[in-house]
């Protein structure tokens, strides 16, 4: 069970936000290209630079050494980036359980990461996220490249792994109906300005 407490948290070029994430729950971030929403993300993953104080579980980041930050603190980015020959390699110890509930088999393990569908390739990114078991998920529009079936199935995977490991999610979407649907709380950056709305 995790909570993600941010306090006069700053990002570039947005102004100072208070947020508290509570295990299980999930907020939806939207605004504008370029407003800052993957700057935010990784500002949270210690990834760009910020200011103001971050907590998981009332244990401060400058407590934290950065790689057990970021492999508690997980990044799903919207391009996922492959660096070995094969999918597998990137897995700890993927379960075929999982890949099922993405729509995926096991065969594409053994694949070439250049053989993967943008579509395959963004589901297995998740995969490969929910295999290191973070206790944060900061997932950046998780299914831009997906038709309805596999956007629902990435949909119900977060939700169980949320439910299940009380994880706190921050999760960024341009999709009015799947923000209502994802999240319980709402926020947009308008100008430098991160605000609470309803959807």
């Amino acid at each position: 069970m995790a909570r993600l407490m941010l306090k006069q948290f700053q990002g570039a070029g947005l102004e100072p936000i208070d947020l508290t994430i509570d295990a299980g729950e999930c907020i939806t971030l939207t605004g504008s290209s370029g407003s800052g929403k993957t700057r935010l993300l990784r500002a949270i993953a210690d990834l760009d630079p910020h200011t103001g104080d971050i907590l998981l579980d009332h244990q401060p980041i400058d407590a934290t050494p950065p790689p057990e930050w970021r492999r508690r603190v997980g990044l799903l980015p919207a391009e996922s980036h492959w660096w070995h020959d094969r999918v597998a390699a990137h897995f700890t110890a993927p379960t075929s359980s999982l890949l099922e509930q993405l729509g995926l088999s096991a065969d594409c393990l053994q694949w070439s990461p250049s053989r993967l569908s943008s579509g395959e390739r963004q589901r297995l990114a998740l995969a490969r996220l929910l295999d290191r078991q973070p206790a944060v998920l900061l997932l950046d529009e998780p299914t831009a490249n997906l038709d309805p079936e596999n956007s629902a199935r990435v949909e119900q995977v977060v939700a169980h792994y949320a439910t299940q490991q009380g994880a706190a999610v921050l999760w960024v979407s341009h999709d009015p109906q799947q923000r209502h649907r994802v999240g319980t709380r709402h926020l947009t950056i308008r100008g430098q300005r991160i605000e609470a709305e309803s959807v």
